[in-house]
């Protein structure tokens, strides 16, 4: 049964282009429009994925994967086309949005967790492991404000997977991190994947998609270039750009 199907999606960004240096030019400025480019973040994407099916989505930087994860998680609205979602999405996406500065890292773990729809008595039960998954446990009590742009993103990581994800999109999660953490997070997609949980994957590590993806989407600026048997579409793409 496919739980996510695509159907000539597409998305348009207006990209403003105003310079206004004088005084003059603000106020003159005001009553004429600002010229705008047309950019075609996406274009005609039609796919299915089926339930308890990982795909990937690989490409070289703006050719539309996070815009793609985006619409998928309801964050942006596609321009036209159709997106039909059928089970409860739980995005990896912006990891961290929520997190508070002046709060320390057990008190973050217990407001984002209620983000991502946890109960509080779950939190209570996990916040130990989530630091230990995260390599966190003796910064526990230190305000975020100290942490690193990579802690805050591997506590949040450790926190949302404690979620009962049914649809899971994941974007560059092995991005941050040391070895021993990607470890962790490639061990933690595996569990998803044996589970049956329906995963959408991102990353640039070639091999980790051609590890654990049954499926993947080549995107080149916007356009959906081929779709199939990952190890195929991955040998596309580094010939590609090889050539």
């Amino acid at each position: 049964m496919a739980v996510i199907e695509l159907r000539q999606l597409n998305k348009v960004f207006q990209i403003p282009h105003e310079k206004r240096n004088t005084l003059y030019q603000a106020v003159t400025g005001f009553f004429t429009p600002i010229p705008c480019e047309t950019f075609h973040a996406l274009k005609d994407i039609s796919l299915s994925v089926e339930e308890g099916e990982m795909l990937g989505i690989i490409g070289d930087n703006g050719s539309g994967k996070s815009t793609l994860l985006k619409i998928l998680s309801r964050i942006l609205v596609p321009s036209s086309g159709s997106v039909l979602i059928k089970k409860r999405v739980t995005p990896f996406l912006e990891l961290g949005v929520g997190f508070n500065n002046d709060f320390t890292a057990a008190e973050n773990i217990k407001i984002y967790g209620i983000i991502m729809g946890l109960s509080p008595q779950e939190i209570e039960d996990k916040s130990d492991y989530i630091l230990e998954f995260a390599g966190l446990t003796r910064f526990r009590d230190t305000k975020i404000r100290n942490f690193s742009s990579g802690m805050q993103v591997r506590l949040a990581f450790s926190t949302a997977i404690q979620t009962s994800p049914q649809i899971l999109l994941l974007d560059e999660v092995l991005a941050v991190g040391d070895i021993e953490f990607q470890k962790k997070c490639l061990e933690t997609i595996q569990v998803f994947k044996n589970e049956g949980v329906t995963m959408v994957y991102i990353s640039h590590d070639l091999d980790s998609v051609k590890k654990y993806c049954d499926r993947t989407l080549l995107l080149h600026k916007g356009e959906q270039v081929v779709v199939g048997d990952s190890n195929e579409v991955v040998e596309r793409y580094q010939a590609h750009n090889l050539a």
